[in-house]
């Protein structure tokens, strides 16, 4: 290691990933061998130990944490360099460590302050880390900081700020809302838009701060023209309008100008907050629900909006009462779902994503990324170097008319058990109470022969259920594999002979990204080796 440069120490310590050690006593000889690569001065280098050492290290969180603590001053580093990627890349490694261990670098939070110099995606990020970092002894030199950014020339970096100091009422209510409160006297659209959606979203998660959200709402109205800032308004007022003393007449201008109102979901909030207050203030709002009521039904163009006026008039017919039922029954509990948010995610759950583009991209937009790649050249004949199938070390090739199987040392990221098998009942049953994961179209020419595909599905253990018969218009097929732990795949193939693709959808009975992603680079592999076998 100590002759190699930073890439190829890099290029080593991830390819020891694909090592399982023996014994317990191998896997601590090799993190002591390799100690001396989480002191490095390379940023490459450290990330990759890291990630090897939170890999094999899986069985004893303890390391797992020794090792976070250790990284800490090579990421903070990272976090202030020059090189914007790099600052960029750290920081959303910080925010997935500060996941499963909330508050790791609250005594450097100054580290997170933004600069005026620093990019606007950089400062979003910044302020995201903030939120995490709070404490009692931190939270007013932070709240003041964000409180800073909200005047920003950028409207976009603002309103973040704004939605940051939100965030961080949900633990500390009476400064956040001072704050935001403060914030209203400026009298600027975008900050006023932006309040009033964070009043709106602590208001469902904190209760106890709705008498004072609702004494600042008063004459925010003026000051508001994008769409997403009147829905949040609207709804506070249909929710809490009866502690607004104006709440009716707030409204009343809202309907008065409903015809030049571009966005129908201000209009379908409009119409469900309006039928709220009636019920609690009917005689201040009768004649403006009926105008709106009228305008919706009989006047609309919007289909959707027509049809929510219809809604409510028909419900209405039916009875207060029963309109109260529909619409005033008791709330789900919000402090569930902040809980849920707020849950330790254990190292595990990300160990393998960290040093990857994951933490940067989001596992669901990752996700869409990868599985709109275009699939890997194929090989055209022999001798022209095989295919990998990733996960089993083998590859398929064409010798005269006769299929050759060949194994090789290349381990991947998935194991699929080769045993695993369901009846035809069984997966039915788990295909129909599962939702497709993943849909691809993968390139095909000519027609498709069952038995090819089958023998080629075997080698990397994903079993047929059922298949069409060659020559079936249109063609189909079903299968399943099942990976060590427990999570089964899913797919159905399509092929139709007017289309030059076969349509694949995969079922995915437990959600893990990664592993979909390997399954898919698996059956791309094996479908288009079948492709080149034809050829």
């Amino acid at each position: 290691m100590s002759d190699l440069d930073q890439w190829g120490q890099s290029e080593v310590l991830a390819f020891l990933l694909r090592y399982k050690p023996r014994s317990e006593e191998e896997l601590f000889d090799i993190l002591s061998l390799l100690d001396g690569s989480l002191k490095s001065s390379s940023p490459s280098v450290v990330m990759a130990a890291t990630k090897l050492f939170l890999v094999l290290a899986k069985d004893f969180p303890q390391v797992q944490t020794d090792v976070l603590v250790r990284v800490k001053g090579p990421l903070l580093a990272a976090c202030t360099s020059e090189s914007r990627e790099l600052c960029f890349t750290a920081l959303c490694h910080v925010r997935q460590i500060l996941r499963s261990l909330p508050g790791h670098f609250s005594s450097h939070y100054k580290k997170f302050f933004c600069s005026y110099s620093e990019p606007h995606y950089i400062k979003c990020q910044k302020m995201e880390v903030l939120c995490e970092l709070v404490n009692d002894e931190n939270v007013q030199q932070v709240l003041e900081e964000l409180k800073s950014y909200c005047t920003d020339v950028s409207a976009e970096l603002a309103q973040g700020a704004i939605f940051a100091i939100g965030s961080i009422a949900r633990t500390y209510t009476e400064q956040c809302v001072g704050i935001l409160t403060e914030l209203l006297g400026l009298k600027q659209e975008h900050i006023t838009s932006a309040v009033v959606q964070a009043f709106r979203d602590l208001v469902w998660l904190c209760p106890q701060c709705t008498e004072a959200v609702c004494q600042a709402l008063p004459s925010c109205e003026e000051a508001m023209q994008d769409s997403e800032g009147k829905q949040a308004l609207i709804w506070l007022l249909g929710v809490h309008g009866e502690r607004v003393p104006n709440a009716p007449y707030v409204l009343e201008d809202f309907v008065e100008n409903v015809r030049s109102e571009t966005f129908p979901a201000v209009k379908m909030e409009l119409l469900t907050a309006l039928v709220r207050l009636f019920l609690f203030r009917p005689a201040e709002c009768q004649d403006i629900l009926g105008r709106l009521l009228y305008y919706c039904i009989e006047e609309e163009t919007d289909m959707v909006v027509r049809d929510r006026g219809l809604f409510y008039y028909r419900l209405l017919q039916a009875g207060v009462e029963d309109a109260k039922q529909v619409l005033c029954s008791p709330k789900s509990d919000p402090s569930l779902g902040l809980l849920e948010d707020q849950a330790e995610r254990p190292v595990n759950k990300w160990a393998s994503e960290f040093n990857t583009l994951v933490p940067i991209y989001g596992k669901a937009r990752w996700a869409v990324v990868t599985a709109n790649w275009a699939t890997e050249p194929r090989c055209r004949g022999f001798p022209c170097a095989a295919p990998m199938i990733a996960g089993t070390g083998k590859s398929l090739i064409s010798e005269g008319n006769k299929e050759v199987l060949q194994v090789h040392s290349d381990l991947a990221g998935l194991t699929l058990i080769p045993k695993a098998h369901l009846t035809a009942e069984q997966f039915e049953k788990t295909w129909l109470s599962l939702d497709v994961n993943c849909q691809q179209a993968l390139p095909w020419h000519g027609a498709a022969h069952p038995d090819t595909i089958q023998t080629a599905l075997q080698v990397v253990h994903i079993q047929t259920i059922a298949m069409s018969k060659a020559g079936a218009q249109p063609w189909k097929a079903y299968l399943s594999a099942q990976d060590e732990s427990g999570c089964l795949f899913l797919t159905e193939l399509l092929l139709e002979t007017r289309n030059s693709e076969m349509q694949v959808s995969v079922k995915q009975s437990e959600e893990r990204t990664e592993a979909l992603q390997h399954f898919i680079s698996v059956l791309r592999t094996v479908m288009g080796t079948v492709q080149g076998l034809k050829s």
